[in-house]
């Protein structure tokens, strides 16, 4: 895996999470500066937040949820933002199977990402396109180079569904995107799990392997598609053995985190934490 690569993929999904959920406005036509690179927005995504015992109308809520973005030479990139409802839904979750609903005999996936995933649209008017029918035809002001598709949390478990989809429906040059997605739940069975690593090789699912959110749904019922790249968030040499991020939950799981944890795998600039994560002192 090109860790810098991974590390500007992550940076663009921190760029989404600035957006706030609410904020419906369609980004398309401005333009947002990534690890130097100036990428122009081609539109918003939207999409039905999960409901949650703690929100259960969160499901009735039109949100924000993704860019989809073009670099001067050409690289199209789609990146999509967790929930702040993910823990919570995690929480409550009853973990129930449903057919995959855009390709047949591709085994079962997660109930709750699934309905998110089917509410995709790039506007909020009625009746719009959804991202893989809308891909095709969206007005990108380069020829497409190549197509790369990024998520974090519960955006990692929607960009690996919509990596599927668009692979097995849309021509080229989308359907062969490369796939990179940060602290992603197990999304559905062994049978799309098969699937999915048999369409869509190129992927990196990077996991801190202290981090909750990847070791659900549970397993054997859910497996993990491939592409493991696995961030190890304890040092352990020299000796002794240091703590890199402060062992909460939360810390363990924040996007910083990983790009924290990858920007040092790399060998070059270290990406800050948040300042909550600073590992303690002992």
């Amino acid at each position: 895996m090109d860790l810098n690569q991974a590390i500007l993929f992550g940076q663009i999904v921190n760029a989404v999470y600035a957006i706030q959920p609410d904020d419906i406005v369609n980004r398309a036509g401005s333009m947002i500066p990534v690890g130097g690179i100036n990428f122009t927005v081609a539109t918003s995504i939207y999409a039905n937040d999960l409901a949650t015992d703690m929100d259960p109308n969160g499901g009735n809520q039109r949100v924000s949820i993704g860019l989809i973005l073009q670099s001067p030479a050409g690289d199209v990139v789609i990146a999509i933002r967790g929930t702040v409802g993910i823990m919570e839904w995690i929480h409550d979750a009853q973990f129930l199977w449903v057919p995959c609903p855009f390709l047949p005999g591709a085994g079962n996936t997660d109930d709750g990402f699934t309905a998110m995933y089917e509410s995709f649209e790039i506007n909020t008017a009625a009746g719009s396109p959804n991202v893989v029918d809308a891909l095709p035809t969206l007005p990108f002001a380069q020829p497409v180079k190549s197509l790369t598709i990024c998520g974090h949390s519960l955006g990692a478990s929607l960009a690996t569904l919509l990596a599927l989809d668009v692979a097995s429906h849309c021509a080229a040059p989308f359907n062969s995107p490369a796939v990179y997605t940060y602290a992603s739940p197990r999304v559905g069975d062994a049978t799309f799990a098969a699937m999915y690593n048999h369409v869509v090789p190129n992927t990196n699912r990077i996991a801190n392997r202290i981090d909750l959110v990847p070791n659900l749904p549970p397993a054997p019922m859910y497996v993990h598609v491939n592409g493991l790249y696995d961030l190890n968030p304890i040092q352990l040499l020299p000796l002794p053995p240091k703590v890199l991020i402060n062992p909460t939950v939360a810390c363990e799981h924040v996007l910083d985190s990983y790009l924290y944890l990858l920007s040092l795998a790399a060998g070059g600039a270290v990406l800050p934490l948040d300042a909550t994560c600073t590992p303690p002192v002992i």
